[in-house]
C-alpha cells in the first residue's frame, strides 16, 4: 500500500513533512502535537508542543515546567506550514483529542486514544469525517465487549455493603481512570469520603478545578484509613503501603478484567471491567459510522481490526509504531 503523503510512519513515530511536526512522537521532537497526557503519548523533551490546554496542563503536572522548550494551547482549526490542523475530543482523559490533519481536500485523523462509553470526567467522542482513520487497537478483538460501568460500580456497592468491615482497595491508573471512577461512584450515589492515594491527589485536584464533582476525598496515609473505599494505583498494590490495610478486597478497574487470568495473575478478588478505550463492537462500530476509504491500526491487536477492515471491503494497514505500548495499568 503507498505512503501518504500527508502523515507518515517514520522511527520516531507519525511525521507530517508539509507541517514539520510528528504527532505523539516517541522520542524528543522539534515539534510535537500531543493527543493526551498518558506518558506512552506524551513524552518529555520536544522542543515545541501544542496540545489541548487541558494536556498540557497535566504534562505540566506529570513531568514538570520545562516539559518542553515551548508550549502553544490548540484552539480551533489551525495552519501550520502546508495543511490545517484541528484538535476534537476524543472521550478518553481530560483534555483527550483526536489530530485531524488536512490537505488539498485529503484528512486524516489520529485517534490517539477513545471511547464510546459515556464519561463524566470528559467531553465525549467527536466523529469527524476523513479520508484515512488511524484506530487504537488496544482491546482489538472480538472477545473484548465491555459491560455498562454502572453495572461494574454497583457490584462494587454489593460488595461493599456484603463485607463492611474489610477495606476496599480499587487499582485504577492515576491519569483519568482513578477520576472515571470516583465520579462513577458519586453518580451511583456513593457519598461517603474515599480515601486517596497519595500519588493521586495532584490529578484529582486538578480534575476538580476543571469542574469535575468528585466529592470528599481523604488521603490514605493514616494507619488505620477511615474511609471504607480506596483508590490507589496498581503499583502501591506491590509495595509496603497494602499492608497497612487489614484483610481489604483488592479490585482493580481495566478492560482487561474481562480476561480473567489477568484478574487471576493479579490476585484480584473484585475484577473491574472499566475501560477509557473502545471495545471491538465500539471500534468496528465506530469504522462503520467514519465510513473512511482507509484505516491506520496502531497500539494494540492490530491484526484483529486489519482481517475485520478487509471482510467489511475497507483497506488497512498496521502501523507497528515501535514504542506505543498500553498502559501496563489500563
Amino acid at each position: 500500500m503507498r505512503a501518504d503523503p500527508i502523515l507518515l510512519p517514520t522511527k520516531d513515530g507519525l511525521y507530517c513533512p508539509a507541517g514539520r511536526f510528528h504527532i505523539d512522537p516517541l522520542r524528543p521532537v522539534e515539534r510535537a502535537l500531543i493527543t493526551h497526557g498518558h506518558s506512552d503519548h506524551a513524552r518529555f523533551g520536544h522542543r515545541h508542543v501544542m496540545a489541548s490546554r487541558q494536556t498540557l496542563d497535566i504534562m505540566r503536572l506529570r513531568m514538570g515546567p520545562d516539559f518542553a522548550g515551548a508550549t502553544q494551547e490548540a484552539m480551533g482549526e489551525m495552519r501550520i506550514g502546508d495543511v490545517t490542523v484541528g484538535f476534537h475530543p476524543a472521550g478518553h482523559v481530560l483534555g483527550s483529542s483526536q489530530i485531524a490533519v488536512t490537505q488539498g481536500g485529503r484528512r486524516i485523523v489520529v485517534s490517539g486514544d477513545y471511547t464510546r462509553q459515556p464519561n463524566p470526567t470528559c467531553l465525549p467522542f467527536q466523529p469527524v469525517p476523513c479520508d484515512v482513520f488511524v484506530t487504537e487497537a488496544t482491546f482489538g478483538l472480538p472477545v473484548f465487549r465491555f459491560p455498562d460501568p454502572a453495572t461494574q460500580i454497583a457490584k462494587l456497592m454489593a460488595s461493599m455493603a456484603e463485607f463492611p468491615e474489610r477495606p476496599h482497595l480499587i487499582g485504577a491508573y492515576a491519569l483519568g481512570k482513578a477520576q472515571h471512577v470516583i465520579a462513577l461512584l458519586r453518580a451511583a450515589g456513593h457519598d461517603a469520603p474515599i480515601a486517596i492515594h497519595g500519588a493521586l491527589a495532584g490529578l484529582c485536584d486538578y480534575y476538580v478545578s476543571q469542574g469535575v464533582d468528585l466529592g470528599v476525598l481523604v488521603p490514605a496515609t493514616a494507619d488505620e484509613v477511615a474511609a471504607q473505599l480506596v483508590v490507589a494505583p496498581p503499583s502501591a498494590f506491590a509495595s509496603p503501603w497494602v499492608q497497612r490495610f487489614r484483610d481489604p478486597v483488592l479490585a482493580f478497574a481495566s478492560g482487561w478484567m474481562a480476561v480473567r487470568a489477568r484478574a487471576r495473575q493479579r490476585g484480584v478478588e473484585l475484577p473491574l471491567i472499566i475501560s477509557d478505550h473502545v471495545d471491538w463492537p465500539m471500534l468496528t462500530g465506530t469504522l462503520t459510522e467514519l465510513a473512511p476509504a482507509e484505516v491506520w491500526v496502531t497500539h494494540g491487536t492490530e491484526e484483529g481490526v486489519i482481517r475485520w477492515c478487509e471482510l467489511a471491503q475497507i483497506p488497512a494497514r498496521p502501523l507497528r509504531l515501535v514504542g506505543y505500548e498500553d498502559e501496563a495499568e489500563e
